[in-house]
């Protein structure tokens, strides 16, 4: 996948830059309808964009800690720890026409994969970008795991790592086509 094209996300309601090599896990496994997940090809990265109900009874900072720990739960985190929050400069992403507040959080995860018992810590960078006027919170994972022992020899040199560069371009260029998605309004 080219790392410089707007790659069409929830039937094209959406798109977004994409990181080069993203694969797009709906073409391996179900996937939620109000998800978008790719993975790395190389590495155990991921980013998830989520279209989820806006929360809110929560506002600011603690959307955004609601959101990381609500994740926490659902992935039956053995601990969540928050590193930062900050807020986004709304002039920065493309969604600033219907983005009432974006908040970047960092943090860690004691999280186990599936049918494996030692948890390791996995540190998840998240922007969470508010869209009340579609009753929508629209949350945006990248999750690092710690590395593994995949080599990073000559046939994966096409393909490094994901870094906070790729997130953040493709949050900043996430932007809405349909507003349909969203149903009546």
């Amino acid at each position: 996948m080219e790392p410089t094209r707007n790659f069409p996300l929830f039937g094209g309601a959406f798109s977004a830059i994409l990181p080069p090599g993203a694969i797009d896990v709906s073409d391996l496994r179900p996937v939620p309808d109000n998800q978008e997940v790719f993975c790395h090809p190389v590495t155990d990265q991921s980013l998830i964009v989520e279209l989820l109900e806006l929360q809110a009874h929560v506002r600011g900072e603690a959307a955004a800690r609601y959101h990381f720990e609500d994740v926490g739960g659902v992935q039956g985190a053995r601990s969540v720890h928050v590193l930062t929050v900050q807020p986004l400069c709304l002039e920065n992403i493309s969604l600033r026409g219907c983005c009432q507040e974006a908040w970047f959080l960092s943090g860690k995860q004691q999280v186990a994969k599936e049918n494996q018992q030692v948890a390791k810590d996995v540190t998840l960078h998240q922007a969470l970008l508010r869209l009340p006027q579609y009753q929508t919170d629209l949350l945006l994972t990248f999750n690092q795991p710690p590395s593994t022992s995949r080599s990073f020899g000559p046939e994966n040199l096409s393909c490094p790592p994901w870094s906070l560069d790729n997130f953040e371009q493709l949050v900043t260029s996430l932007t809405l086509h349909d507003p349909n998605i969203f149903g009546p309004q």
